[in-house]
């Protein structure tokens, strides 16, 4: 058995994405609860799709596709707080719109760029196994950055969270908060989209702490929560993609699912004893 883990950690690939996986969790434990107990996912939905138009001008001009996904997402991200806070458009409205239009941004540049663009796949589908040094070193300082504010800010994050408008009255930096974690939130995306692609990294930005919270309703409690069972869902995923030769951010997303269908039959068989126990 340990022969069979020193074969497979031999592989570079591997030790990359193992790296990149405890990376991954620390992002998606903390502003993947944020997103989730703030009910931001569709406005994260529309983040992410809209990092392709970035990806498709970056593409054309010849620079890197990270980078532009980068610039298009803050940009984005910052739009959508300015107009949530404004209500200058309805939220949904806007983030419908911006969701079309960075996708449409990124077909027309893909198609004007001239001759192929394969690596494009990967940006859409991702794979955790084929993630640089680069890559991984995107993901470390966003890390770093992400727990050094959650830390410094952790009240004032947890007070706009649950109740924003509570939030105003006891004097918190709402707006310094909201568009933060907007910025945040779209580095967070870009980061990850090498690992599982712009199709699913919403899954795994969501998914973990949907599970931590059906288990409690604690904040710090569904960040730690979170964090493990991304953890461990991405580990299982990489481990079935290696040994099946599938791609590896569907085997991700399937495993947090199998994950989330387990803890919610707990949480129901769990519910219904207390139940008949207090009935009777």
């Amino acid at each position: 058995m340990f022969e069979a883990i020193n074969q497979f950690f031999q592989y570079t690939f591997i030790q990359n994405a193992f790296t990149a996986a405890v990376f991954l969790s620390i992002i998606t434990g903390l502003i993947g609860s944020y997103i989730v107990v703030r009910r931001l996912v569709f406005l994260s939905g529309g983040i992410t799709h809209a990092s392709f138009g970035g990806i498709g001008i970056a593409w054309y001009f010849g620079f890197n596709p990270i980078l532009g996904a980068a610039v298009f997402s803050v940009l984005s991200a910052l739009g959508l707080e300015y107009l949530s806070q404004g209500k200058t458009v309805r939220e949904d409205s806007a983030i419908g719109m911006l969701w079309s239009f960075g996708m449409a941004i990124g077909i027309l540049f893909v198609f004007l760029t001239p001759g192929y663009a394969p690596n494009l796949m990967s940006f859409l589908f991702g794979s955790i196994l084929t993630i640089s040094n680069v890559d991984i070193l995107l993901l470390l300082i966003l890390s770093i950055l992400l727990i050094t504010f959650f830390v410094a800010f952790y009240y004032q994050i947890l007070f706009v969270a649950f109740d924003s408008d509570f939030a105003k009255t006891q004097n918190a930096p709402v707006r310094f908060i909201g568009y933060s974690l907007a910025i945040l939130i779209a580095l967070s995306i870009v980061f990850s989209i090498r690992a599982v692609g712009i199709i699913l990294i919403i899954s795994l930005l969501t998914i973990p702490a949907n599970i931590a919270n059906t288990l409690t309703h604690r904040f710090k409690s569904i960040i730690v929560l979170s964090t493990v069972i991304s953890l461990l869902s991405i580990i299982i995923g990489i481990v079935v993609s290696f040994r099946l030769n599938v791609p590896s951010g569907a085997t991700i997303i399937i495993t947090l699912m199998a994950f989330y269908l387990m803890v919610s039959i707990y949480a129901k068989i769990k519910s219904t004893f207390y139940n008949e126990v207090g009935v009777e």
